[in-house]
């Protein structure tokens, strides 16, 4: 993940700038999401090949670069795959950052591709020659596009205009040049002609928003989208685009920790029109968006919005163990819901844009398993919990402390005997306080009446503003309500 924001980083210095005038917004700053976590995970079986064949474009490298970056065991085979990826792009600087990583892994120098003084590594050797033939047709092509672009000005035609600079960012995406792309997709706005060719020009700059990690900038063009002239009265519109967008609103909720606005956008997909396979899969939306329902709904909400939806059902049956964790929970069987969690969390944290969330949602699913469990009792055997929960006695009662101190379970701890205890609010006293409040509110709401009339009656008139006679007011009440009450 380091490497990638360095990468990005890099880009964007290198094309710092004056702002093209044409430009709707300008090129995204530094990426929001300066929070990174750095681990390390063990996984003992992961095909990587089938993970890659899921993705598409940069999504597919970026994403095994972050499995080089955080999986030791796999780093090899995860750079040697990207690599074989990247030479099918334009992307030299890209395939020069990969050699380098995995030459760092390997900690030998790689074979030159010359053949001079040849060595056996089994690595891929690094062709000098391939960087520089791609950075020259890399250029040819920069300048064909850029000429057929003014060819097509030159003919006022709109909708070949507007292709042109959506080929030109494709390019540029094809290159890796992440900024530029940004500004040639922009200036195809002042040239789009529908409703659907503006939000595909807003899709194309989230995408390239979602690879800098630039979570602002995406959010402001899912707004811009979805903000679209004929978009909430056209259904086929809504039909066609509605869903890619929730799953990339759901996405930036997500990277922004506002985990039960991300299942709500999440939970509003549908199967057959999502169109992101070059950001996520549908399985993809199905762990995202189940992962965070059941870390952020309550029993009611996992019931209506999650096990009756018809339509995200259809995500669920993609990852079986997601959606068995998410049954057991509900069916109130919390060892085999964690149980489930536990065996597929060395992968989830394998997830680009799920792996630094993946700790605190387990947390969060896990003090609502504790919650639920403890809510019908009155007392509970704390060793009984811990063999249900899988947990050292010492680590639950910390845990069922923090969650005490909190104000999410109300009881009392009995360290000696190891039983929870529930705490019962004394609703006679409740009764009273609520009484004696809406008394005293009762008595403010008369003085004021008086107050009212009697200033009618003697006809006083104040010159002071709103504001300051407000402020006389209260304080008359306050006065005289000191009075009567003492």
């Amino acid at each position: 993940m380091a490497s990638l924001r360095s990468l990005n980083r890099t880009s964007r210095n290198a094309q710092a700038g004056a702002i093209d005038p044409m430009q709707v917004d300008a090129p995204p700053e530094e990426n929001d999401n300066n929070e990174e976590e750095l681990y390390e995970v063990d996984v003992d079986s992961f095909d990587l090949d089938t993970y890659a064949n899921s993705y598409i474009g940069l999504a597919r490298i970026y994403r095994l670069m972050y499995v080089a970056d955080h999986c030791p065991r796999l780093r090899s085979d995860a750079l040697r795959l990207a690599i074989s990826h990247v030479i099918n792009t334009m992307n030299a600087n890209l395939y020069q950052v990969l050699h380098h990583k995995l030459q760092q892994c390997h900690g030998t120098v790689l074979p030159d591709v010359t053949g001079a003084n040849p060595v056996d590594t089994g690595l891929p050797v690094f062709n000098a020659i391939w960087v520089e033939t791609t950075t020259q047709k890399s250029a040819m092509k920069l300048e064909k596009l850029d000429g057929d672009l003014k060819n097509y000005k030159s003919n006022s035609i709109k909708e070949s205009i507007r292709r042109g600079h959506n080929e030109i960012g494709d390019h540029y995406v094809n290159c890796g040049d992440l900024i530029e792309a940004t500004k040639s997709y922009s200036k195809a706005r002042d040239y789009c002609t529908s409703s659907s060719h503006v939000i595909s020009m807003c899709l194309n700059i989230i995408k390239v928003g979602i690879y800098l990690q630039n979570w602002s900038h995406v959010i402001n063009y899912i707004i811009k989208a979805e903000s679209t002239p004929d978009y909430m009265e056209n259904s086929e519109l809504q039909t066609t685009y509605s869903s890619t967008l929730k799953c990339m609103t759901g996405l930036a909720e997500l990277a922004g920790r506002k985990y039960k606005s991300a299942a709500q956008n999440f939970l509003k997909t549908n199967l057959d029109y999502v169109d992101s396979c070059d950001v996520m899969t549908p399985n993809d939306i199905a762990i995202y968006g189940g992962l965070c329902a059941l870390a952020t709904f309550n029993r009611l909400e996992l019931q209506n919005s999650v096990i009756c939806n018809n339509s995200f059902k259809l995500f669920l049956e993609l990852e079986p163990e997601v959606r068995d964790a998410i049954f057991k929970f509900y069916e109130s069987k919390y060892e085999v819901c964690l149980t489930i969690l536990s065996r597929i969390k060395p992968i989830l944290l394998l997830d680009i844009y799920l792996g630094s969330h993946i700790n605190q949602l387990y947390s969060n699913i896990r003090s609502k398993a504790m919650i639920q469990y403890f809510c019908p009792y009155d007392s509970a055997d704390l060793r009984k919990m811990a063999l249900c929960f899988n947990t050292p006695l010492p680590d639950l009662e910390n845990e069922l402390m923090q969650l005490i101190l909190d104000g999410h379970i109300k009881a009392r701890i009995d360290s000696i005997n190891k039983i929870l205890y529930a705490k019962h609010p004394n609703q006679r006293v409740e009764t009273f306080e609520k009484a004696m409040s809406m008394a005293q509110q009762y008595s403010r709401y008369m003085h004021i009446l008086v107050l009212k009339s009697q200033m009618i009656k003697h006809q006083l008139n104040s010159k002071l503003g709103k504001v300051e006679r407000l402020n006389i007011i209260g304080k008359t009440i306050n006065v005289d309500f000191v009075k009567i009450s003492g």
